[in-house]
């Protein structure tokens, strides 16, 4: 990359990060999403061996979910991360609005429970604790709008309009804590709207579209105040290394820009998905009361007709 910026970025510019940081982040990061292959492969071959199925578009998308994550976190896209805001802005937009949404498309939760086997009547294995989570307290707050919504909102403007952010910048801990946080919140806001995966809160269709278009302005907002700003607003980001070639404040514009752009993708992504599963749920139901009629004869029609016909008997 030549000392213009306008080169691709194919190797690092000759700049020192002096934390020491990104190797830890990016082993945690590497071996979380190895673990998470595993398991979910796990699943799949045990379900396969007793003869179950389990749909290949599922397993493409959590695996494509996985591969977003380490393509942020476990490439030179996080050491570039680590000194540019519109680099940085990247990774979290993919890793908490794009990631969450595709890994939810694979239906982990469903596959752990069809996967792991039932304990017996005297102990609890791990499908017991996990059908315990899933009805407990505590899943039916972090899933309810009235918390997802306000979190998913104050993780843009509650850190990056905040010294926290440049605090946890400071550390390979912090850097962690933040990133798994943006999946974390990711996951949970998108969780009740997919209604893929069972959950406490599962609203209808229409309640689902409107939680999704509920928070999206607010990344709009935030993006615009970024892009607007006439001076920089993250101390993380207002040096950056003299042989990046780039200005802190056009940098900033530039991450404005893109969570701008974020809050649009994954609302068309995830309109589709609900459109989708909303076709299918209709489908089913025409389907359960065709075989209802077929069963009875059609006793509900017949007893429509019956009533119409009482009512014209009545008429003088």
């Amino acid at each position: 990359m030549d000392h213009s910026g306008h080169g691709m970025m194919m190797d690092l510019p000759p700049f020192t990060l002096g934390r020491g940081l990104e190797p830890s982040a990016d082993t945690f990061f590497l071996i979380a999403c190895l673990v998470g292959l595993a398991l979910y492969a796990w699943g799949v071959i045990r379900l396969v061996r007793r003869g179950d199925r389990w749909p290949v578009g599922r397993t493409i998308s959590f695996v494509v979910g996985v591969l977003t994550v380490a393509l942020v976190m476990c490439t030179k896209l996080n050491d570039y991360g680590m000194v540019m805001f519109s680099v940085h802005m990247v990774q979290h937009m993919v890793i908490s609005m794009l990631s969450p949404i595709l890994l939810l498309l694979g239906a982990p939760t469903t596959l752990a429970l069809r996967a792991l086997p039932v304990a017996g009547r005297r102990r609890k294995g791990p499908r017991e604790w996990l059908l315990m989570l899933l009805h407990s307290w505590y899943m039916r707050i972090v899933t309810h709008p009235a918390f997802t919504i306000p979190l998913f909102i104050a993780s843009l403007y509650g850190l990056y309009f905040t010294p926290l952010f440049d605090f946890l910048m400071e550390s390979t801990a912090g850097h962690i804590l933040m990133m798994v946080h943006f999946l974390a919140v990711g996951v949970v806001f998108f969780w009740p709207i997919m209604g893929v995966d069972p959950g406490p809160h599962r609203p209808g269709y229409v309640m689902r579209m409107l939680e999704l278009f509920a928070g999206m302005p607010f990344h709009a907002f935030f993006g615009i105040a970024l892009m607007m700003g006439t001076t920089p607003m993250v101390s993380t980001f207002e040096n950056p290394p003299a042989s990046l070639g780039i200005d802190a404040l056009s940098d900033q514009g530039a991450a404005g820009g893109i969570a701008w752009a974020f809050s649009e993708v994954p609302s068309v992504l995830v309109l589709l998905a609900l459109l989708f599963q909303w076709y299918r749920s209709e489908a089913r139901q025409a389907r359960r009361s065709d075989r209802a009629a077929d069963r009875d004869g059609d006793k509900e029609l017949a007893d429509y007709n019956a009533y119409l016909a009482s009512l014209q008997a009545r008429r003088p």
